[in-house]
């Protein structure tokens, strides 16, 4: 990495507004922000857009790589450096990798990778194989009597930056019917009735025996260890208070309307994935992405399973739904780094880390063009 980066040329989406100018970094860290041309020289920006580098909460991604295809399992090493790729060509610098904890007979690729991915982003860290700044999201299945076992342990890496709570418990939240529940699992895992039949009773009887316990007892844990905590797919009110009464400071995925309206009152910021806003609406029914920003309660943006969906579903709600450009970057960019705490990131501005994203928006959709992480390029 040179030790002086300047950007002329730059149409730079600051936190309040956009600016006509230039940037110099130093020493991986943003120094300068200018107004206007300079004549030192550095990357002519030609009048591109240059954006923070995003920073994303919750991303699937890893999963599809270790399993391309069904009954298909990829080396770990090899699935994460692809997975890290896709993700720095899309222009996340900062990722937090969503590795859950669930039982292996029922979710046989999540529950089986968790050890070997944990254990392959701590490796490739310290081997400064990665382009982007990969942390773990830890995903918690509560229905699972194992859960708390199998997380404690986990809880206390410094990778893990956040934790959330949730249930797929068929009948309730993301799965109100058992037809979403049948379409998404036979989908995925090519389930037959019976075997449905099976695995609904047996999560039904899972969820009166753990769920309560399990919630109850994740949350004093990371309450402990001062780790954020998020709840997941909350749909009604009784959902969001007792997520709040835990001490749960952002909401993933509601998936109703008054669950969101509900969280934003009381101070939980609230996630939507932006597949959501692409395509818009839920592909399981539930409340929509832009519904909820034309009622002012949406405030993060997660790729969830779409890496590029990220910095297109901001476009897309700037273009379609009248979101200022500021704002709506800074709902895949500033917003999720200051609800982790990680206050070197997510704007330009001086003393930031210099994680940045040239783009060029092409008929409304952005192109990322060029990617940085503290001033070296990684995409």
């Amino acid at each position: 990495m040179s030790a002086e980066l300047v950007f002329r040329n730059a149409t730079m989406v600051l936190r309040d507004r956009v600016l006509e100018g230039h940037v110099v970094c130093r020493d991986g860290a943003i120094a300068e922000i200018g107004e206007g041309t300079t004549a030192a020289p550095g990357v002519d920006l030609e009048g591109d857009l240059l954006l923070p580098g995003l920073v994303e909460l919750h991303t699937d991604n890893l999963e599809h790589h270790v399993a391309p295809r069904p009954g298909v399992r990829w080396p770990m090493g090899a699935a994460l450096l692809a997975h890290d790729a896709q993700i720095a060509a899309a222009g996340i610098t900062t990722v937090l990798d969503a590795l859950a904890v669930v039982d292996r007979g029922d979710s046989p690729v999540r529950g089986s990778m968790l050890a070997d991915a944990t254990s392959a982003i701590a490796q490739a860290r310290d081997a400064r194989l990665l382009r982007a700044d990969h942390l773990i999201h830890l995903r918690c299945e509560v229905s699972y009597g194992g859960v708390v076992r199998d997380s404690e342990e986990l809880i206390e890496s410094p990778l893990v930056r956040l934790v959330s709570l949730m249930d797929h418990t068929p009948g309730q939240r993301q799965f109100v019917t058992l037809d979403q529940y049948y379409v998404y699992y036979q989908g995925k895992f090519g389930y037959n009735d019976a075997q449905m039949t099976e695995l609904i009773a047996k999560r039904q009887a899972d969820q009166r025996l753990y769920s309560d316990a399990n919630r109850r007892r994740l949350a004093a844990l990371c309450r402990e260890r001062g780790l954020p905590l998020a709840s997941h797919d909350d749909a009604t009110s009784e959902h969001v208070e007792e997520s709040h009464a835990l001490g749960m400071t952002m909401a993933e995925f509601p998936t109703t309307p008054e669950a969101a309206r509900l969280a934003h009152e009381r101070g939980m910021a609230v996630i939507m994935g932006g597949p959501n806003v692409v395509r818009g609406g839920s592909h399981s029914g539930n409340v929509s992405a832009r519904r909820l920003v034309e009622a002012g309660t949406l405030d993060i943006l997660s790729s969830d399973y779409v890496p590029s969906s990220l910095l297109h579903g901001a476009f897309l709600l700037h273009v379609l739904q009248g979101v200022a450009l500021p704002e709506a970057v800074a709902m895949v960019s500033a917003t999720p780094a200051r609800a982790l705490g990680l206050a070197d990131r997510g704007e330009i501005a001086a003393g930031r880390r210099a994680d940045l994203v040239r783009a060029r928006a092409v008929e409304g959709m952005p192109v990322v063009r060029q990617v940085w992480r503290g001033g070296s390029r990684i995409a």
